[in-house]
């Protein structure tokens, strides 16, 4: 029996697994949601397109399955855009339809028309636009295909109205022919040799993992190749949780905002093991100053993500996690790894002396103005470290990555190539939707923060109780930290003069809201935010305006050339 598009498109959904869309209607995609009338998806409910992609990324990030997002042609399609490059430059799984007007209607400015395919060609890791019926479901097996596996990305399959309403015969395929896309997943066992031998011979070896740590599931393999090796530790801001946060061997995260510990032993290493990362220019800061002593093993399954930035001495091509085994069984029974760990005292003993010299610090008064460094401590406290924390960008991204401590993958999300302002409520959203019993904590700024307000509607229709921490300072306070040191304290645009009453605001939204004004009110409406059981909470902890992040290293500076105070 032939269906139309649309049902086949929702046959293939739940072929996939999937349990749950993101989306918001519209003309050209009106035949999806009459079909999602009878449908066992849940399909959540947006109030803007963009807010959508990033539920998903969020939905993504917390399991390790793919986003699915559904919009319409034209500007519900263009709204997305922000949502597939952050997803993009974070390799976040995920497969966003998008309504067509008709075929014989392309390229002719129909209604609501807009060349999505060529809009989001940079910024999707593959695009489709749907030209024959019979193609349909190829497609789709093909786009959760490569969304999933080598690294993953978000893929966008174009889909016009007559596609979606043409008769067509459910034959879903059972596998992808793709002879031009070969991921390679084991690493060259030459090339691991290498690695564990020049590993070995090191003195001050440094560990340098990122999110592809986490992205293949790899937490595991990589705490235990540490502690075998008594391998000091640090993560990017996309790697946080890959490692364990308080596990004596983590010296923090490094790059520009990173520790002092971390970017001091990555400065000085001889043996840089970078796993799962890509080193970008916030980790590596002035990049011929980068691990200046170093030789590099890079692992990482993107063959063209090594060399990129940085040269390196041993690349190997694979997934991280088989790679991670492979090295484990070479020093399985390993009589040099007795030897290597009684060499590294040293380099212990030193590290342990920078860690000492300069921790994260920063000083809250009783009877002074709240630091935001400290909400992000109390929230740790009350919850334990066991939530989801989700992030906006900014100053209130790097407080939560340097003071809440994140043991687990999976539990710090938060937009890092990109650095969208908005992600992290609508993130949150998609994070408690996916993970019902878990607490999920969305870190925000006020400035972010109304970016994507208007998802606070879809958090209470579907009654989530995550819970909103705002460092409010009346200013867009990254920006501003730059105009402070680097622009003579030129705060163009950035005090925000005008700004809600987000108690009241959240209260005209349903929600629930609560405030702190003064150091001992903080505790106090951690506690009662937690109670709520049915609706989303907003916290306004009124914090310092003029507090900054330390340390930073200045742009273009090697990470040596730390700002400490």
């Amino acid at each position: 029996m032939k269906e139309n598009g649309a049902q086949i498109l929702i046959e293939c959904l739940l072929k996939e697994g999937v349990d749950t869309v993101f989306g918001f209607p519209g003309g050209a995609v009106l035949p999806i949601y009459d079909a999602l009338f009878d449908s066992p998806l849940r399909h959540i409910l947006v109030r803007h397109e963009q807010g959508a992609v990033h539920m998903a990324d969020g939905y993504a990030r917390a399991t390790g399955r793919p986003g699915v997002v559904i919009v319409t042609s034209g500007p519900g399609a263009t709204n997305a855009v922000t949502g597939l490059a952050t997803a993009y430059m974070d390799s976040i799984p995920m497969v966003v339809f998008t309504g067509q007007v008709p075929t014989e209607l392309i390229g002719n400015d129909a209604f609501q028309e807009a060349d999505i395919v060529g809009i989001t060609r940079p910024c999707t890791k593959h695009n489709y636009l749907v030209k024959d019926k019979d193609d349909l479901q190829r497609i789709i097996k093909e786009a959760f295909y490569l969304a999933t596996t080598g690294r993953p990305g978000p893929v966008l399959v174009d889909i016009p109205k007559d596609i979606l309403t043409a008769p067509i015969e459910f034959k879903y395929p059972d596998g992808v022919e793709m002879p031009n896309y070969q991921p390679t997943y084991k690493g060259h066992p030459g090339q691991i040799r290498k690695a564990v031998d020049l590993i070995l011979s090191s003195k001050r070896p440094v560990v340098y993992a990122g999110g592809g740590v986490i992205l293949s599931n790899a937490a595991d393999e990589l705490k235990t190749l540490a502690s075998r090796l008594g391998l000091p530790t640090t993560t990017t801001l996309m790697g946080l949780g890959g490692f364990p946060g308080t596990h004596p061997l983590f010296m923090g995260m490094l790059g520009m905002h990173g520790t002092y510990c971390a970017n001091m032993a990555v400065t000085n290493t001889d043996c840089l093991i970078a796993v799962g990362a890509r080193f970008d220019d916030r980790v590596t800061g002035k990049i011929d100053e980068f691990a200046p002593f170093a030789r590099i093993v890079h692992i990482d399954i993107d063959p063209t993500s090594i060399s990129k930035n940085v040269r390196v001495d041993v690349p190997i091509v694979g997934d991280v996690k088989n790679v991670l085994k492979d090295m484990l069984k070479l020093i399985h029974g390993s009589k040099a790894v007795t030897d290597f760990k009684k060499n590294l005292k040293e380099w212990q003993d030193q590290i342990k002396t920078w860690n000492d010299t300069h921790r994260l610090s920063y000083k809250q008064e009783q009877k002074g103005k709240i630091k935001p460094q400290y909400v992000i401590e109390k929230l740790y406290e009350a919850t334990k470290g066991d939530a989801v924390i989700t992030t906006e960008v900014g100053q209130n991204q790097m407080w939560a990555a340097q003071f809440f401590k994140y043991d687990k993958p999976r539990t710090f999300i938060s937009s890092g190539g990109l650095g969208t302002m908005g992600f992290g409520f609508p993130a949150a959203i998609g994070a408690q939707l996916a993970l019902p019993d878990k607490v999920v904590i969305g870190i925000a700024g006020d400035g972010s923060l109304q970016m994507n307000i208007q998802e606070l509607a879809t958090a209470v229709q579907y009654k989530l109780p995550l819970k909103i921490a705002i460092l409010n300072n009346m200013v867009l306070g990254m920006v501003r930290q730059w105009q402070e040191f680097f622009y003579n304290k030129r705060y163009s645009h950035t005090c925000i003069s005008v700004a809600p009453d987000f108690v009241k605001l959240a209260e005209a939204y349903g929600a629930v809201g609560f405030r702190a004004r003064t150091v001992d009110e903080v505790e106090t409406v951690i506690k009662e935010a937690m109670k709520v059981k049915d609706r989303p909470v907003l916290m306004d902890f009124k914090v310092d305006q003029f507090e900054d992040v330390y340390p930073m290293v200045p742009a273009g500076q090697p990470l040596s050339k730390m700002l400490l105070v």
